[in-house]
């Protein structure tokens, strides 16, 4: 009888780890379709890919995308808090019905921020969408990730026809399959650096439409020339693909301005490169969001980016990446605030417009109402 409780028991202990080894077998294997088979998390370069942005980028290094050590360069050591608010606003954020042009004059040089990253930029006659996040979400399911924390200024329908759709990087807070797949049918063409392009193929946009680019290319359109410069970021959509594609920011120039956009980045060396370049730009559009001393080197201070814009030589500057998702822990107006007062201290005038609100670079006094402080 001894005998057989003891056979019992073995068996029993037996059947116990056999279930428990096929439900791990079986959730390993339902991640690993969801990683393969869900269409959001995009796209992955071939051997011939490879291949090319080895020519091409000399920071694909080993099959990955870098930040060149010659480029890093320390920032800031302390992150002072100024704000004494929520990580998310109590109150509703004030916003305005979007004026921009359906075509604008040559020109004309404006720019209507829907809030974090999503910028609608009219230049040289064409209209340019930068980084279009329309969804509630940031995430690579509708149900779950970091929400919108206020309602967008206007929608996708809106919107002018797209001369150009330019990304700095795939993260899901710059890079939503939603919103491209909406925006393909009027959008014209797509500028994104390398590797971006995978993901767009995998959503169903033509290759036709697809202009992709290492650091320090140039292309042209229809007179506009689009510049893709250094970032220090990273760039992931899924749990192994870290720096498969490249991250960027932008210069854009015509014989009317020079404008820059940070794209997300930390501090660092490349500022200097790209205004070497370049030169001093009219106008800048800064990352001073979302940092925390756990991802300091990706991410810049408020005082950092002001650094930036000084180093860009900037006479108008724009602080982006903030107004719309919680991504970190700080105060949900502190990046603002401290950017004003120290790009204003260092003589660069900033514009902080509200959401929605078309900005006009010739009439830049006009959107200097610091009007966060009103909002709780």
């Amino acid at each position: 009888m001894k005998r057989f409780k003891e056979i019992f028991k073995r068996h029993k202990i037996v059947r116990v780890l056999a279930v428990t080894f096929l439900i791990i077998a079986a959730t390993a294997a339902a991640v690993i379709l969801f990683l393969t088979l869900n269409p959001a998390f995009g796209g992955r370069p071939s051997k011939e890919d490879m291949k090319d942005y080895e020519k091409r980028a000399d920071n694909y290094v080993d099959g990955k995308f870098i930040y060149p050590s010659e480029y890093e360069e320390a920032g800031l050591s302390e992150n002072i808090i100024v704000s004494e608010k929520k990580t998310r606003p109590e109150d509703k954020l004030p916003s305005l019905t979007p004026s921009f042009s359906e075509k604008p004059d040559i020109s004309d040089f404006t720019v209507t921020w829907y809030g974090h990253s999503t910028l609608l930029i009219q230049m040289h006659g064409l209209n340019i969408l930068v980084d279009p996040v329309f969804s509630k979400r940031t995430s690579p399911v509708s149900f779950v990730g970091p929400k919108r924390f206020g309602e967008l200024p206007g929608d996708i329908d809106s919107l002018p026809h797209i001369d150009v759709l330019l990304l700095s990087h795939d993260h899901y807070d710059h890079l939503d399959m939603a919103s491209i797949k909406r925006l393909d049918e009027k959008t014209d063409r797509y500028i994104v650096p390398l590797g971006v392009e995978k993901h767009l193929k995998r959503w169903g946009v033509s290759s036709d439409k697809i202009t992709n680019m290492a650091w320090w290319e140039e292309t042209e359109v229809s007179g506009l020339t689009f510049g893709c410069t250094p970032a220090r970021h990273f760039s992931n959509r899924s749990i192994n693909d870290s720096g498969r594609t490249l991250f960027c920011s932008w210069v854009l120039k015509d014989e009317y301005n020079k404008v820059y956009e940070s794209g997300d980045t930390g501090y660092g060396g490349h500022f200097k490169a790209v205004h070497d370049k370049y030169g001093d730009f009219d106008f800048v559009m800064t990352d001073c969001a979302q940092f925390n001393e756990n991802w300091h080197n990706v991410h810049m201070y408020p005082e950092e980016a002001a650094m930036a814009c000084e180093t860009l030589g900037a006479g108008v500057a724009m602080p982006i990446h903030w107004g719309a998702f919680v991504l970190s822990s700080h105060p949900w107006d502190d990046p603002p605030e401290r950017f004003t007062a120290a790009a204003e201290e260092k003589g660069i005038e900033v514009v902080t417009p509200r959401l929605g609100e078309t900005f006009k670079l010739e009439s830049y006094t006009d959107y200097q109402n610091r009007w966060w402080r009103e909002v709780k």
